[in-house]
């Protein structure tokens, strides 16, 4: 049964719940300093006192137009003066952006994911020393007929608080080569889409298509602004014993 836990995401208290899974031990994450962007990143609730958490994302990233597979590195960083302790890294997909698996990393049941989102992944970290920054190398698929987005919160182990979130912020090209071998796509570039013969497909949604629906329990994904993204997880609906 999944155990139940309260997470605070900028600043409305909602509902999480993970189920139970085991912690892969091979070797998670590449260490050290990787080329990325913050961008679409925001502090949500504090952190400690010498603790600074943020993430970076590919600022490019190449999808194979047959495969649809691509990579996407997210790191988490410590610019702080201390180490930060346990923590966690969520990587979450939404639209037309699935994540399909991260390296040391223990994917979150479907039940689970936040509203509206289609994938994830929960990246335990015992602790990351001040200065110090991790990387994971999170495969997916982009269904370039569609947009597609990728949300990096940085949490408590428990969830309690989120220090830093960064999205969901977009992966996209306003310039698509359907024909092409691979398609890159840039973030925070909203994706022209395309069908696979090259004509452009109208892009689905009104405006404030960032604003998902409300579940039945309430929970919502709100977009405000370029860099305020936040998002919350749907109650999982009770479950027979």
């Amino acid at each position: 049964m999944s155990s139940r836990r309260m997470t605070t995401i900028a600043g409305s208290l909602v509902t999480a719940s993970f189920s139970a899974v085991m912690i892969l031990t091979v070797p998670a994450v590449a260490r050290g300093p990787e080329p990325g962007s913050d961008k679409g990143g925001k502090a949500v609730d504090q952190a400690p006192a010498g603790m600074e958490l943020t993430t970076l994302l590919s600022e490019k990233i190449s999808v194979d137009n047959g495969s649809r597979k691509t990579t996407i590195t997210a790191t988490v960083k410590n610019g702080g003066t201390k180490e930060s302790g346990a923590i966690r890294l969520l990587v979450v997909g939404f639209d037309g952006l699935k994540v399909t698996g991260v390296p040391g990393c223990s994917q979150i049941a479907e039940g689970d994911l936040p509203e509206g989102s289609n994938s994830g992944f929960s990246c335990p970290i015992d602790n990351l020393a001040a200065g110090a920054s991790k990387s994971y190398a999170a495969d997916a698929t982009f269904d370039l007929g569609s947009t597609g987005k990728i949300c990096l919160p940085v949490q408590t182990p428990d969830g309690s608080k989120t220090f830093w979130q960064q999205g969901p912020v977009p992966f996209g090209t306003t310039n698509p080569s359907p024909n092409a071998p691979a398609t890159p796509l840039l973030l925070g570039t909203d994706n022209t889409p395309v069908a696979p013969e090259g004509g452009e497909l109208p892009r689905t949604g009104a405006p404030g298509r960032d604003v998902l629906p409300l579940g039945a329990a309430g929970a919502a994904l709100l977009t405000a602004g370029a860099a305020g993204l936040w998002w919350s997880r749907r109650r999982a609906e009770p479950r027979g014993r």
